[in-house]
């Protein structure tokens, strides 16, 4: 027979909590939406109306429009970012 302790209780009750914690970071991680209305693009980007409109016409993002709202797939937009990306030039402090 095993007796437990107040200290023994606490200690599972922050293993337990951690646990929680991790599992909740790993869903959040996992549940990006695979489709983003013009609004949150413009937002994730940082960009006007205008450049999300530039980019629709010529071809740079593709979109899906359904009655008037157009949407973009996450995985488009992260192939746009890493097909852009520009590599740093590392600085010699002397």
């Amino acid at each position: 027979m095993e007796i437990l302790t107040k200290a023994d209780l606490q200690e599972f009750k922050t293993e337990l909590l951690a646990d929680i914690r991790n599992a909740l970071k790993f869903a959040d991680n996992n549940s990006s939406k695979k489709w983003l209305k013009s609004k949150e693009v413009r937002a994730l980007l940082n960009i006007s109306p205008g450049t999300l409109q530039t980019l629709r016409i010529n071809g740079t993002l593709t979109y899906t429009k359904i009655g008037g709202i157009m949407y973009y797939d996450q995985l488009d937009i992260d192939k746009l970012l890493t097909k852009n990306k520009v590599q740093a030039i590392p600085t010699l402090f002397k």
